[in-house]
């Protein structure tokens, strides 16, 4: 069942028993349905009940605007244009439920459809005041009847990468690794949890005191946390990061400054040559586009099993298998983990095996099949440098419940792993290649590694931006060797210092 229609089933079921319906959807259906709802959504929530204009400028019930030092001045035309799109709303509720037979028939572009009529006739009924922008307003209460509401805007900005909603007059953009606060708000809290239902409904799922966190994923497939009372203490919190509708090159990333040709030619000449690769880096460096970018280095011809928590990577692969987990439901069954569908995929003939990223159990059992005929699979972890890489290689292999001596899970990361490549995010928002290196074996109980290629930061120029340049550290890779013997053409000029 689609997400609009599935809410106006949800609403007639609260009709039919007697109970008070917002005019936004709400997860918390557990109230006393005789309770007024603004006392109910105050007693939930532990806070007084509040309504936001489209503008961000909180205001009381009252309508009265509390100062704060970074509120800008009331502007009279949002708050007014608020006031109108929650009495349209609230109309727009009486008119669908007189057409609750047809309701159930339309998928969602019908629906949209129905409710944009049934806006604009709402519309030729009132008399607007002349500041009011009709077709602005048409758009908001369409948008938060049957769309995302005042993210709709934010999901088709091609420049915002993440979007942030930490309440409802409270929303921070991503762009460029920059942050900016968003000139948008919902209309009210209620509208928020509207949002929230929207986006969980689809996958059967549901937010609630009894389950305050979700992870989903949108139809574009952004992915998207949520969070809600009593966990997240200043109401709803969203987070969305966006899935880019356009497939990046590894030459975007060059003209990006996240890597220079040479260490693209060293990185295809691993993935070719099936050479196990790790992306480390932290949140939001930028591990899973280069993630991407690298499988789709892969020679066609090959079979590839992706496997992620929320399905982000797009491969243009003919044979291709998409793996995403699930998590419980709500009588706590159904679990199916990354380390299941790892375990799953070596009994599907993958070529390679790319995991979205290695965070548990999983990563013994993704060392094991590196190390049983599956070269040339990659993943990412967070770690902030290839040496702390390697100690959570660790403590993650050791998380599956196998006892093993920690000489031994050592020896499978030496053996199994050929190459890390670090990521980094730098304050300017800046997302570089920082470091390549390769794992040479294991000496003393110790790890080797031998850097390749690293990032040389040279300063800061007076915007604030990172400078520095990708040089390589006059060291060739001992499997060069291996190679130029199989006949394979190689540079061996690329791995020379280089200077700006």
């Amino acid at each position: 069942m689609s997400s609009a229609r599935a809410w106006w089933s949800r609403r007639r079921a609260a009709n039919a028993a007697g109970g008070d319906v917002p005019s936004a959807p709400s997860s918390r259906v557990e109230a006393d349905p005789e309770e007024p709802r603004a006392s109910r959504a105050g007693a939930e929530s532990g806070r007084p009940t509040r309504l936001h204009s489209v503008g961000g400028v909180p205001a009381t019930p009252s309508g009265s605007l509390p100062p704060t030092s970074s509120d800008l001045p009331p502007d009279p035309a949002s708050l007014e244009q608020a006031r109108l799109a929650r009495a349209i709303h609230a109309e727009l509720l009486v008119a669908l439920d007189l057409r609750r037979a047809d309701v159930d028939r339309l998928d969602d572009a019908e629906l949209r459809s129905l409710v944009a009529r049934l806006v604009d006739a709402i519309l030729e009924r009132l008399p607007l005041p002349p500041r009011i922008d009709r077709a602005r307003l048409a758009a908001q209460v369409l948008d938060e009847a049957v769309g995302l509401g005042p993210l709709e805007a934010l999901l088709a900005d091609e420049t915002v990468s993440e979007i942030m909603v930490n309440g409802p007059d409270d929303v921070f953009v991503e762009r460029s690794g920059r942050l900016h606060r968003a000139p948008v708000a919902f209309s009210s809290e209620d509208a928020l949890y509207g949002i929230v239902e929207r986006i969980v409904t689809p996958l059967g799922r549901r937010v609630d005191e009894a389950s305050p966190l979700v992870d989903a994923r949108l139809a574009d497939g952004s992915r998207v946390n949520v969070v809600i009372p009593p966990l997240a203490i200043g109401g709803p919190a969203i987070t969305i990061r966006k899935f880019a509708r356009r497939r990046l090159r590894i030459e975007d990333l060059v003209a990006q400054g996240a890597l220079d040709d040479a260490i693209v030619e060293f990185l295809r000449v691993c993935v070719t040559n099936r050479r196990n690769v790790v992306v480390a880096g932290g949140t939001g460096s930028g591990k899973t586009t280069l993630l991407n970018v690298l499988s789709n280095l892969v020679p066609p011809g090959e079979r590839i099993v992706t496997i992620e928590d929320a399905a982000e990577l797009r491969l243009a692969h003919a044979n291709l298998v998409t793996l995403e987990s699930r998590p419980r439901n709500l009588e706590g069954q159904g679990e199916v983990t990354i380390r299941d569908l790892v375990r799953n995929a070596l009994r599907m003939r993958p070529d390679r095996i790319v995991v979205g990223e290695c965070r548990g159990g999983e990563t013994l059992d993704m060392l094991q099949a590196m190390n049983t005929g599956h070269d040339g699979s990659l993943t990412t972890a967070h770690a902030n440098s290839p040496r702390d890489l390697l100690s959570r290689l660790e403590v993650m292999a050791l998380m599956a419940g196998v006892e093993l001596p920690v000489a031994a899970v050592r020896e499978q990361i030496a053996a199994a792993l050929h190459v890390v490549v670090q990521q980094t995010r730098f304050p300017c928002g800046a997302r570089r290649v920082t470091a390549v290196v390769e794992i040479t074996g294991l000496e003393a109980g110790r790890i080797q590694l031998q850097e390749v290629f690293v990032w040389r930061r040279t300063g800061v120029d007076p915007a604030g931006r990172t400078l520095g340049h990708h040089t390589g550290c006059g060291y060739v890779p001992t499997f060069y060797d291996e190679l130029r013997s199989a006949g394979v053409p190689l540079d061996y000029s690329a791995f020379e210092e280089r200077r700006p």
